[in-house]
């Protein structure tokens, strides 16, 4: 009964060591993307916004449901988890709205889409660390 006991607390542990590898992994290439798709905004390197768009959609694809998002909210913010998710849909269309201006070469409403994605992972970070 003990052995059982100890091999189910392993496993919780390494599920909630996982779970937590997964977000940090995914907040850092979101961070990465946003750094990148500023760097290509300041440098004028349009191929370098495109693969940063890229890095947020492949970070953020990890919040694209609610169980998902719920692991990650606090105890006392697990309420919130249809804002996240509205939040997560929202990077997700403004990625590809900056997409879509890059490709009509309309680069101040892609700076603008820029924008709306930090915003929304602002208010997300907001929720969880209750700014």
């Amino acid at each position: 009964m003990k052995l059982k006991q100890i091999l189910m607390c392993c496993t919780l542990l390494v599920s909630f060591s996982n779970a937590d590898n997964v977000m940090k992994k995914s907040m850092s290439t979101m961070q990465d993307g946003l750094n990148q798709i500023q760097q290509g905004f300041l440098n004028n390197n349009i191929q370098s916004i495109r693969d940063g768009v890229e890095l947020i959609k492949k970070g953020n694809n990890s919040f694209s449901n609610e169980k998902v998002i719920a692991q990650y909210l606090p105890e006392n913010k697990k309420h919130m988890v249809n804002v996240a998710e509205n939040l997560a849909k929202r990077i997700s269309l403004n990625a590809t709205v900056l997409e879509l201006n890059l490709d009509e070469k309309s680069y101040i409403n892609a700076t603008n889409a820029y924008g709306d994605i930090l915003n929304a992972c602002s208010r997300c970070h907001g929720i969880v660390r209750g700014w």
